[in-house]
């Protein structure tokens, strides 16, 4: 996999937990998220980033330009999960994380990361591979086989613990 002249592809590391939450914040209000929200849980998600990238549950990658600033990103959590017949194998992957900077868009630069995640995925025999897409990504996405689904989702509200 080539990059536009200028970009370099990286892998992330623990190192880059605070810059990878700071593109999913980004994400996140470029989507429309009430800021306080995004900000009200940026910090349990720092976290947990920090303890998957040290784990390997969570394996991302960057692209830098010649200056060493990460300008896009994208990761994937590894999955295990029971086989079904969408997949005959444990081994699942959810991407996430998907960001290009503002400056550095429409040259092909999710696509690629997009790419080498989805190669990762094959080589560690991953069957099935989702994500959750906005409007501006799901082309993207679409050309490179993904597929929407009858996935449905509830989120329950959050259980207040008394403590004596």
């Amino acid at each position: 996999m080539t990059l536009p002249t200028g970009y370099a592809l990286r892998p992330a590391t623990v190192a880059d937990a605070e810059l990878i939450q700071a593109q999913r914040d980004e994400i996140f209000t470029e989507m429309g998220r009430e800021v306080g929200l995004v900000r009200s849980v940026s910090a349990a998600s720092l976290s947990w980033l920090r303890s998957a990238l040290g784990s390997g549950l969570y394996q991302g990658w960057l692209v830098e330009d010649t200056e060493g600033r990460a300008l896009a990103g994208a990761g994937v959590t590894w999955q295990h999960l029971q086989p079904s017949p969408a997949s005959g194998t444990q081994a699942r992957a959810y991407l996430d994380n998907v960001y290009v900077a503002p400056q550095a868009r429409r040259q092909g630069l999710a696509r690629r990361l997009v790419q080498r995640l989805l190669a990762e995925c094959e080589g560690r025999g991953v069957q099935l591979v989702t994500l959750h897409a906005t409007a501006a990504g799901r082309p993207v996405y679409e050309t490179l086989g993904f597929v929407p689904t009858d996935e449905m989702r509830l989120t329950l509200p959050v259980a207040v613990v008394e403590t004596a």
